[in-house]
């Protein structure tokens, strides 16, 4: 049976520990408006773009320079019939050597082909994990969605707590 989740895989010259270091600054591949903590077991850290896609995060697991697990704890689309469709998914990433390198293999377990916003996201994380988290671990600077100000604690917590 396959895997029907989407996964992309990276692989660089940079050191398992380089790449860790990478992924755990959300702020610098993924988007400048993540608020909280991206590098701690345990911590939380809530993401949004414009008021389409506002989502709250949970290091489930944290394993440095090896695996980073992000367990989605509530999720909202202004664009999909089911607003939730990411919540209780997880989001993994998987550092190992290979052949003198380091490979990232990335899973969005839960991210289906089924769901409304499946294409959507395959094109969104592999833009951001092949193209931004790339450039962040290969030359020191990421393309993360600028800060935009202007979405407030107030509207955020609104996008959210439907979900609870």
């Amino acid at each position: 049976m396959t895997n029907a989740d989407f996964t992309t895989t990276l692989v660089v010259n940079q050191t398992p520990e380089e790449v860790f270091q990478a992924i755990t600054n959300v702020r610098g591949w993924w988007s400048e408006e993540v608020v909280g903590n991206t590098a701690e077991l345990n911590g939380e850290f809530t993401y949004h773009y414009k008021d389409v896609h506002v989502a709250r995060f949970r290091l489930v697991e944290v394993v440095p320079n090896k695996k980073m697990v992000w367990l989605v704890l509530r999720n909202y689309f202004n664009f999909t019939q089911d607003q939730a469709e990411w919540k209780n998914t997880k989001v993994i990433f998987e550092i190992s050597e290979k052949d003198d390198k380091t490979q990232v293999y990335f899973t969005h377990q839960g991210l289906v082909p089924q769901q409304e916003c499946y294409k959507i996201c395959h094109d969104a994380w592999t833009n951001y994990i092949q193209n931004s988290l790339r450039s962040l671990i290969t030359i020191g600077q990421g393309q993360p969605n600028a800060k935009e100000g202007g979405f407030n604690q107030e509207l955020l917590e609104k996008h959210l707590a439907s979900q609870n």
